[in-house]
């Protein structure tokens, strides 16, 4: 690109508009307005879509480029590749490139981009579009400071945010980046097995989602351990301890920890495919 790196360009490119690059659209337009974002999404359809329900302009990868000085990357880690090849003569080291693509190392952009590209990596989940998102920020070999500063501020419009070292992600990526999902299984069951005793579903889902809401509030504003919230549930031959024996019969425990394991292996699997393309 010509001229000095950087001049006359402002505001976020949201380059990908599919659930998490949604997510983050939403809740960044409805905190802090469309002004100054734009969306880009190969999908005409779906480019019109965001644009409908968003008031936020959709354009190409090279326009927005142009435009806007934050690129946040919404992609798929399997496409990863192909669009940081279109977008490799559209950037130079006055970008902030932000990605979101699960399991792919900064290196593996930074080795795509013109040298000095400062990339930041980020692992959001989905609740980011009710803005109680958990993002999880870590630096590239370009990115200082101010550029954490800057995507921390921009990640916090949608939830909360942490710092770690690059090495942690994968982990991230399975506990919290997967965990929505986790949660959401959970329900369901939950939601079944009242059905199953007799509830109506609407009355079952209010009782697991209430019941889930604030057991989530103790959990953050309490200072307890979960154990010592559990144990203050189950008394001594009650109902609580009858449905904790089952689940430890089943194994409930050693399952989840598995599950989480393996989507740790699958996020470094995606990072080391993205490497090798």
């Amino acid at each position: 690109m010509s001229g000095r790196a950087g001049a006359g360009r402002s505001g976020l490119a949201i380059i990908g508009g599919g659930k998490i690059g949604e997510a983050l659209l939403s809740g960044l337009v409805r905190r802090g307005g469309a002004g100054g974002v734009v969306v880009c999404e190969r999908h005409p359809e779906r480019a019109a879509e965001l644009t409908g329900r968003y008031g936020v302009p959709a354009l190409g990868l090279a326009e927005a480029a142009a435009r806007a000085r934050v690129l946040l990357l919404a992609v798929k880690p399997q496409d990863i590749g192909t669009l940081l090849g279109l977008l490799a003569g559209s950037v130079d080291s006055g970008h902030l490139v932000v990605s979101v693509a699960a399991g792919v190392p900064t290196s593996t952009i930074e080795a795509a981009l013109p040298e000095g590209v400062p990339v930041v990596r980020v692992m959001p989940n989905t609740p980011a579009l009710v803005d109680e998102g958990m993002s999880v920020l870590s630096a590239g070999a370009h990115a200082d400071e101010s550029h954490l500063d800057e995507a921390e501020e921009l990640l916090a419009a949608v939830g909360r945010v942490r710092r770690v070292p690059e090495s942690q992600q994968d982990a991230v990526t399975a506990l919290s980046g997967s965990g929505p999902a986790y949660f959401f299984y959970l329900v369901e069951a939950m939601v079944d097995a009242g059905i199953l005793l007799g509830l109506p579903r609407d009355l079952a889902v209010d009782l697991i989602v209430q019941t889930a809401l604030g057991s989530a509030v103790m959990l953050r504003d309490s200072g307890e351990h979960p154990v010592q919230l559990r144990e203050a549930v189950t008394s001594p031959g009650g109902t609580t301890i009858a449905a904790i024996r089952e689940l430890e019969r089943h194994s409930v425990r050693a399952a989840l920890i598995a599950a989480i394991e393996a989507a740790h292996a699958r996020s470094v699997e995606l990072g080391r495919a993205a490497r090798d393309r």
